[in-house]
Formats: structure tokens, sequence, C-alpha cells
């Protein structure tokens, strides 16, 4: 073991990933950030920060790859670590073309393409919708004949929702087909399942399974993207549903070949009462779950993951800490105000609130899991009345 720091690089596209950075530092590691140049301004924990580096486009290749192999000249690099979803691949082709651990590019598409992930739960014996690529046009009419609609046609590699569009007969698909021009081939047709939307939050290391805890959406998060609402979900107990769930992610990451970090899957039940899987990344869930599984589970996934990291650039054992078995709810919007104010939820059961321009959420904790769902029924209730505005859904993330 070298007595050099750890050192390791963060890729942010968007800002994201404090807690790693923080939690990287305080275990002694030398901490490099590649960020986007407008994103220079945001409050990034400078104190813990070694090297801020800034780059108009992170996705943009070879530009990436030039930049990093530079960056290293003069400085050792032991991990690369994405920050954000978009940061996934970039990081697995660089790990790739430095010869680093982690993550490689064959696999990461398991992660980030939408497409390659089905395949591979698919060829797992792991129940997915009914799909198709867009690649072949007979392939596509044979999968609309034999598949009824409604169906969606997802992009294969942007995050949550954005890019969604259901549709209900074969023209509209051949309309919005024609409208992507040369873009069609990065999107996928997939049947349409109406259901209950779970995700599950886990940590690996070693390709172990260390930590994982369920949860349930109460709207899917795809209606609250399109139509607007409240996102709201919450800790499941121990019951038929989590332990689902808990299965399907299990097989799920043994199948996807995750050796370490943290990973946010998301599964439905349908009408047919069939659990099926949905999509999954390889990185700690977005929307303020890092606080969420916290509340409920007294270990924050972004520490964690920077505790793995750096174990296992000191060729040391990881070992995750006790956790708590409480249950957590959150629930955010878009806000009306450009600073909400949600001090009149003054239940003691509060245990954070989000900070951040027009938006308001919080996030409710209790040993008691009947509590925590009545709390965030009669908050979601008075968030709409209180805070919430409604804007357009984003076809693409905004650079």
């Amino acid at each position: 073991m070298s007595d050099q720091p750890v050192t390791i690089l963060c890729l942010a596209s968007y800002y994201k990933g404090v807690n790693f950075i923080n939690a990287a530092k305080a275990l002694g590691a030398r901490v490099l950030l590649l960020t986007r140049e407008n994103l220079a301004d945001e409050p990034w924990p400078r104190e813990n920060i070694d090297d801020l580096l800034l780059m108009p486009d992170l996705r943009k290749r070879p530009d990436i790859i030039y930049a990093v192999s530079y960056l290293m000249r003069g400085r050792k690099i032991d991990a690369i670590v994405p920050l954000d979803d978009y940061d996934v691949e970039t990081a697995a082709a660089l790990r790739e073309h430095l010869r680093l651990p982690g993550l490689g590019e064959s696999t990461a598409r398991y992660f980030r393409d939408k497409l390659a992930m089905r395949m591979q739960a698919a060829a797992h014996g792991i129940p997915v919708p009914p799909f198709t690529p867009t690649f072949s046009y007979d392939r596509l009419r044979e999968y609309m004949a034999r598949v009824p609609p409604p169906w969606v046609l997802k992009p294969r590699s942007e995050a949550g929702a954005m890019g969604i569009k259901k549709m209900n007969s074969a023209e509209d698909v051949w309309r919005r087909l024609d409208e992507l021009g040369d873009d069609q081939s990065f999107f996928h047709l997939e049947k349409f399942v109406p259901g209950e939307i779970y995700h599950v939050d886990s940590l690996v290391d070693e390709g172990k399974l260390l930590f994982s805890q369920p949860h349930k959406y109460a709207r899917p998060p795809m209606t609250v993207a399109h139509d607007g609402g409240v996102f709201v979900s919450r800790t499941l107990p121990d019951g038929d549903e989590s332990r689902a769930i808990l299965d399907l992610n299990a097989r799920l990451l043994r199948a996807f070949g995750l050796e370490r970090g943290a990973a946010h899957a998301e599964f439905i039940r349908g009408a047919d009462g069939q659990y099926y899987f949905l999509e999954v990344a390889a990185r700690v869930g977005g929307a303020n779950i890092e606080y969420l599984v916290e509340a409920a589970a007294g270990l924050n996934l972004w520490a964690e993951w920077a505790r793995m990291e750096v174990a296992y650039a000191r060729g040391e054992n990881y070992a995750i800490p006790a956790r708590r078995h409480d249950y957590a709810g959150i629930l955010t919007c878009l806000a009306r105000q450009e600073w909400p104010d949600t001090s009149a939820y003054d239940d003691p059961e509060v245990v954070y609130r989000v900070n951040k321009k027009h938006h308001a959420g919080l996030i409710v904790a209790s040993p008691d899991p009947g509590r925590v769902e009545w709390l965030l029924g009669s908050y979601a209730e008075r968030f709409g009345r209180d805070f919430l505005a409604v804007l357009p859904p984003l076809e693409k993330a905004p650079l």
C-alpha cells in the first residue's frame, strides 16, 4: 500500500454528490472535481475539493479523454466516480482508457442504456414489459401486431421520465419516429404497464449486495413528471411487496455485474400481480432519496460509497455500519415561491427540509410506518394547495 493519499476524480454534469466529496475528504483522500463551466458557482464544498476543474461538456468525446489523460501526467488518480447518471458512461470510458478499476463500458451500458438493461434482464429470467428495438421496421410491425397498445417510446439514455412518449396507435409510433429522424435508433418501444411503482436503493462491494432498502412511490414518477404533482415515496415495511422487489433487485444486480458502489432500481407491479423490472442506475437515487434512506436506515449512501472507494484503493476491507430499521417518507414538488416556507409543517417527525429554489420538500421519519403514511397523505394534500407549480416536462436534460 502506497503512503500517498488516495486520489479520486469525481465527474459531475449536475450539482450532486456533495456528501461523497465530504466523506472522501474526511477519510484523507485527495478529491478532484471535474464539472461543467456553468456549474462553477454552485455551492460545492470548496474546502474539501483539492482541485476544481471545468469543461464546457463532460459528455463530449474525445475532449474528456484528452483532458483527463493530460491531468494524469501530473496527478495520480486511483478512482473515477460519476456523481450523476449522465456521467456513468463517461466514467466507464475513462476507466477503460486509463486502465483504472471500476465499471467498464460494456457493463456500464446495463445501467444507462434502457434497451441494453432490458435485454440483459430478460436473458437472466427477470420479468420485463414486452419491448422491441426500433432498428428494424419489420420487427416493429410484428411487435405492434402482437402486443396491443398503449406503448411508451423511451429514449435509451435519458434519465428519469425525460423524453418518454405514450403511444396509443401504430400511427402515433410511425409519426414520432419520422420526427426523430436519424435519432430513432436511440429509442425503444415497450408495453405501457400501469401499476404501482417501487424503488430499491442499494450498496454493493466486491460484487456482494451489502445493503438494500425498498420504497414505494405514491404516484408513478412518469405521471408526476408529465402531469405535475407532488412526488412522494416511502419506506416499505416487511411484507410480500418488499420481499418480492428485494428478491428481484438482488437477482438484477448479480446479473448486471455491479462490483462496487450504489444502485437505484425501479420495479412495477402490474394489474396481473406480476412484478416487472423497469430500470436501474449505478448511482445514488436523485430527488433527495439519499436523505430518505438516511432517515430510515441511519446511513448515507454517498458517504458509504466514498468509504468503499477509499478502502479499495488502500487495499483495505470495507465494513458497512449497523443500520436502523425505522420508516421514512419524502414529499417534494416544484413551488410557485422562490424560497417556499415549510415551517408550518411542524410535526416532530419532520427530519429534513429541502433547501432549493422553487422547490418545496421535506422528509418525515418514525418507527411506525402507519404514522409515516398518514403524514405523507396529509402533507401531500397541503403541498398541493400551498406550493405546487406545474411546468411542461423536459425532452432532454438541460446543459
